[in-house]
């Protein structure tokens, strides 16, 4: 288990130069735009236009804060995200044009290479004591709002906008909320190589 806190993440511009975005974490470490296995960050979006494209990349966004955004994604009829809505999932390598409902919004990106790496992202509500099950490779909890404390024999805090990363070995986790949280869940997982 680690704690990734959120005064720790690293800011940097969007690849098509039109924000800045927040990494929260990349896979393998210090891993480029073009070159990761799987990346997870929020982005602050100031107004309408297009998506930066990323070959091979799957992607799911969900909005964090704001009334939301509409995607027009190549192919697809128009999809608005809101943060009601579940998370979107969608190819990151076809146009897609956005634009904001009333406002900004930030947003969280998750995207993995595909043929390599899968994803899923949900977002859970918690108001009590909550168990959390995974099987995959690699999961990341985002406290998104709210405080959380991990049971155990060392308990430990998780403040808004951290993030717990967990390893395979970590089947179940005990969250005690503070308050109302809203966090999201995000399960990685390797694509088994072809015997």
């Amino acid at each position: 288990m680690r704690i990734l806190r959120a005064a720790e993440y690293r800011s940097m511009p969007w690849k098509n130069g039109g924000g800045v975005t927040t990494e929260i974490a990349v896979s393998p470490a210090g891993a480029a735009l073009d070159d990761f296995d799987w990346r997870i960050s929020m982005a602050r979006v100031e107004s309408g236009g297009p998506f930066s494209g990323f070959a091979e990349v799957d992607r799911t966004l969900a909005v964090l804060e704001g009334e939301g955004i509409v995607l027009d994604i190549a192919g697809r009829p128009a999809a608005t995200v809101t943060k009601a809505s579940a998370p979107l999932s969608f190819p990151a390598d076809v146009p897609t044009q956005a634009a904001l409902i009333a406002g900004p919004i930030i947003d969280l990106n998750v995207m993995t290479r595909r043929g390599r790496i899968t994803h899923a992202v949900e977002r859970v509500m918690i108001s009590t004591s909550t168990d959390i099950h995974s099987l995959a490779d690699v999961t990341l909890i985002l406290c998104f709002d709210g405080e959380i404390t991990v049971a155990g024999a060392a308990p430990v805090r998780i403040g808004p906008r951290d993030t717990l990363l967990l390893g395979p070995d970590a089947l179940k986790w005990c969250l005690e909320p503070a308050r109302p949280a809203t966090l999201f869940v995000i399960r990685i997982d390797r694509v088994a190589a072809n015997d």
